[in-house]
């Protein structure tokens, strides 16, 4: 699932695209929007909010997209091959005279007044690329349920908006927790690290054309993806479980002998591949 800073990144170039400019053709293929047209309307601005995507248009509308796990915003040249996928897959077009943002395999995909925009993201968060952003804000959110395994209340795009699979076991892994740790139970002086640590490591990547959470070239990431190769820091070797209520994949990295705190029976942990879907 594409995180905060991939998100980032998608609105940066959607806006370098089309802000400013007078959408010459306009098809959102989902059944409620069939027949909605935004032909001859300007694109003002596309703003990222957590890992949702904004698209403000001229008359008081705003195209709203969240990629999820597979969706992606692809931007072309005028006369250039699209190429993110089969025309079948493809959710919208905006173009202008000399781009075309092509989205595909959108699962969410809506018009909205912009006046109503708290429909779609009011409940997120703050934001950790946003300008709303609010450490202490955050860190009463995540610890407002001390019981709830620290892995998932940095999930819950409720509390803090922006952080998916990767930097969920990243962060925990900086912060020598097992994802499993009761949020509550995380020592005071890891606690205060990390809403700061979390922003850090969107803001170091949000750039960044290839993720990397440990400053080496060798190895962007601690522990996602490397189960069951050693770990950096000790070489015990990386583990992988799911992490949740089992309705959906959410694949999770921790080092047994770095992160303390509870964690899955053997049995139901390392049953993946060592190659993660990827996030990016």
């Amino acid at each position: 699932m594409p995180e905060g800073d991939t998100v980032h990144q998608v609105a940066k170039r959607l806006h370098g695209a089309l802000a400013g400019k007078v959408l010459t053709r306009s098809d959102l293929r989902v059944p409620r929007y069939a027949t909605a047209d935004l032909t001859g309307r300007t694109v003002l601005d596309v703003t990222p909010r957590g890992k949702h995507l904004l698209t403000r248009i001229e008359g008081g509308l705003t195209l709203h997209s969240h990629l999820k796990m597979d969706g992606a915003w692809k931007v072309y040249a005028a006369g250039q091959r699209w190429s993110g996928g089969p025309a079948h897959q493809i959710r919208a077009i905006l173009g202008t005279v000399d781009r075309t943002a092509v989205g595909y395999r959108l699962p969410v995909l809506e018009l909205l007044r912009t006046t109503d925009e708290h429909r779609a993201v009011g409940h997120l968060g703050p934001d950790l690329l946003g300008p709303d952003w609010d450490p202490d804000k955050a860190l009463e959110n995540l610890l407002r349920d001390p019981a709830r395994p620290l892995g998932e209340a940095l999930l819950d795009q409720r509390n803090l908006a922006g952080i998916g699979n990767v930097y969920k076991s990243e962060l925990c892994f900086l912060l020598r927790a097992t994802p499993w740790l009761p949020a509550g139970d995380l020592p005071a002086e890891h606690t205060a690290r990390l809403p700061l640590l979390a922003k850090r490591l969107l803001e170091a990547n949000r750039d960044r054309p290839v993720r990397s959470t440990t400053g080496r070239r060798e190895q962007d990431l601690f522990v996602y993806g490397r189960a069951p190769r050693p770990c950096l820091r000790c070489g015990t070797p990386v583990r992988v479980a799911d992490q949740g209520d089992g309705s959906r994949e959410r694949p999770t990295y921790w080092c047994p002998s770095c992160q303390s705190g509870p964690a899955p029976a053997p049995r139901t942990a390392d049953h993946r591949s060592s190659r993660p879907r990827t996030t990016n």
